[in-house]
């Protein structure tokens, strides 16, 4: 009925390997991150002395404004795309880590339906109520995770799209604002 050294071993075992599982997550992803800030630098460096070369090679104001207007389509792209890539980046990182969650939860709920299991047949005669009362409420609190869980992936799921729509339109008032601009 009580647990062993070898069980709380075993589940010390488990939780340092989640543990472990999250730690190397983080690891990745800030890896991710930081690879992504090098790359951006790098080209925003690279873009602005060609920029600034392009502009220093106009012959009159209206070719600058022309050229300013080029040049900052593909800035505003760029911006955009890199918010796109640290937006995805968390979000793989999120998903991740909850199946990390999931997966602790899952193997929570076996462990305490086996205590119960053994409970309920050492227990007391009358006892099978409180013990059903327990294993009913742990049936609750699971299904009410699921409903979150599902709930917030939902969620994820039309801040994407929210989140795609509003970069494309983004992309497209400042191409049109430029194109103004420059006419």
């Amino acid at each position: 009925m009580f647990a062993t050294p070898e069980q709380f071993a075993a589940a010390n075992k488990v939780t340092v390997d989640a543990l472990l599982t999250i730690a190397n997550t983080a690891l990745a992803s800030a890896e991710r991150v930081a690879a992504l800030n090098l790359h951006t630098a790098r080209a925003l460096i690279e873009d602005s002395v060609s920029s600034t070369k392009t502009l220093l090679g106009a012959k009159d104001v209206q070719e600058l404004v022309s050229l300013q207007a080029a040049l900052a389509q593909p800035n505003v792209e760029k911006a955009v795309a890199y918010s796109r890539s640290v937006y995805e980046i968390s979000a793989q990182t999120q998903e991740e880590v909850s199946k990390v969650f999931e997966a602790q939860l899952t193997e929570f709920n076996k462990a305490i339906g086996g205590v119960l299991d053994k409970v309920s047949k050492n227990a007391p005669a009358g006892s099978d109520v409180a013990v059903a009362a327990v294993k009913s409420a742990i049936a609750a609190a699971n299904s009410a995770f699921d409903s979150v869980n599902k709930a917030a992936k939902q969620v994820a799921e039309i801040a994407e799209a929210n989140v795609a729509a509003a970069t494309n339109a983004t992309v497209k008032a400042v191409g049109a604002a430029g194109k103004k601009k420059a006419a």
